[in-house]
């Protein structure tokens, strides 16, 4: 262990690429807010404008909090699984964590303006009157209101922000001194409760609640069983490519010496098991829908499949699923640096567009709207997980050493 390196040094050339990065995600929020966000008045136009602001931002921070915090998911899915194979790499998969109280704030102001503002373009349930007078959004309005909206999205928030907090303060007690057998037993059971606690909260939002609030409802008249778990392996697939890019990162600097191909590869099969899992249930809601040919539930693909969306939705398709299937199938792509990164980097950017065609026609359904705007906010968004992520993995040991099974990691081989 003393040979190893162990305390990651933040470059200074990152460093200033993370902030080229966040300052091109400011210029376009600023962009973007002047072209959109700061028209005024009570009018159509006006209202619509303000509306295309405001989902910018909405798909950016949502997409982005729930690919970060997909990281604690997979901690704490390991944990429950008592795995050993990740835990070579796992201060890498903490630090991405991290940014879930930082992303989770940007998310919060976002989501706590939407519904609180006096526009109903991109939530048409927020507006009392015009609920009263339709019949399918007053059936629902036990659910859909505000204030069942902010309390749970603040405790959703907090509740990550908080028992993610925790796993990771229990992940860096024990790098000062080696546990005894019975020590290193209480520690594994005691690291078990509390994944099973996040894991029922995570069950509770990400798998269920929380996607009809944020996204579902944006067309408030449709609704399909399968969104939140879409949604989920959409972001999760997200935050595999996400741990992957920044492990390999590592790798190509000279630190995760105990990590190897034999890592990557299981990495390269989570990526490529969960694009599939994404194909399904793309395939199963679609096929479900196209087949019953039910107008209020054909009205949802109607812009995707037949308007101008009908790019997106299928380059979502080839990007996600043709891509990973014929490059991901074979061993030896899961074990090639450069063609795991060329994937990591295709997986990212292809799910941040299977977020945006699920938030824009709720939006602006007629046309599809200048996408550079918000590819620079993307960016932005990019350049600060990269700033916290990296402050996180500078101020712990990248090794978990004392971790009783940090050895199964070590001779790891799959």
């Amino acid at each position: 262990m003393a040979a190893l390196k162990e305390q990651y040094l933040v470059p200074q050339r990152y460093k200033t690429f993370s902030f080229i990065l966040m300052g091109v995600g400011l210029l376009s929020l600023v962009l973007l807010y002047f072209a959109y966000g700061a028209h005024g008045g009570a009018d159509a136009h006006a209202v619509h404008d303000r509306a295309r602001f405001w989902a910018s931002l909405l798909q950016n921070s949502v997409y982005f909090l729930l690919v970060v915090n997909a990281a604690m998911f997979f901690i704490c899915a390991t944990t429950l699984a008592w795995g050993g194979w990740q835990m070579s790499f796992n201060r890498v998969t903490e630090a991405v964590s991290s940014c879930v109280p930082v992303v989770g704030v940007i998310a919060l102001i976002v989501l706590l303006s939407i519904v609180m503002g006096g526009d109903h373009a991109i939530y048409h349930w927020t507006d009392a009157e015009h609920v009263k007078h339709d019949e399918i959004l007053n059936a629902k309005k036990g659910f859909l209101n505000k204030t069942f909206y902010i309390v749970w999205t603040i405790i959703t928030v907090v509740g990550w922000w908080l028992l993610g907090a925790q796993m990771r303060k229990r992940s860096r007690s024990i790098d000062n001194a080696p546990l005894s057998r019975e020590d290193g037993k209480r520690y594994i059971w005691n690291n078990t409760v509390w994944a099973a606690a996040y894991a029922v909260l995570f069950g509770l939002t990400v798998m269920s609640s929380i996607p009809w609030l944020w996204l579902m409802s944006i067309n408030a008249h449709w609704y399909s069983t399968m969104y939140s778990w879409y949604t989920f392996a959409s972001s999760f697939v997200a935050g595999i490519a996400l741990i992957t890019l920044f492990v390999i990162y590592l790798k190509n600097n000279g630190y995760l010496e105990l990590v190897t191909r034999e890592h990557l590869h299981d990495l390269g099969k989570f990526m490529f098991a969960f694009s599939i899992f994404w194909t399904y249930l793309w395939y199963s809601q679609f096929m479900l829908i196209w087949y019953a040919n039910i107008p209020e539930e054909t009205i949802y693909f109607k812009p995707r499949v037949h308007g101008p969306y009908r790019f997106l939705f299928f380059a979502n398709l080839i990007i996600n699923f043709l891509a990973p299937l014929l490059i991901l199938m074979r061993r030896g792509s899961k074990r090639n640096y450069g063609t795991i990164t060329m994937m990591a980097v295709l997986i990212l950017f292809g799910h941040w567009i299977d977020f945006y065609q699920m938030v824009m026609p709720g939006v602006s359904e007629d046309h599809v709207p200048n996408m550079l705007y918000d590819l620079g906010i993307g960016l932005g968004f990019v350049g600060l997980i990269m700033f916290v992520t990296s402050r996180s993995l500078s101020r712990a040991p990248l090794y978990a050493k004392n971790h009783p099974f940090l050895k199964e990691s070590i001779v790891h081989h799959t």
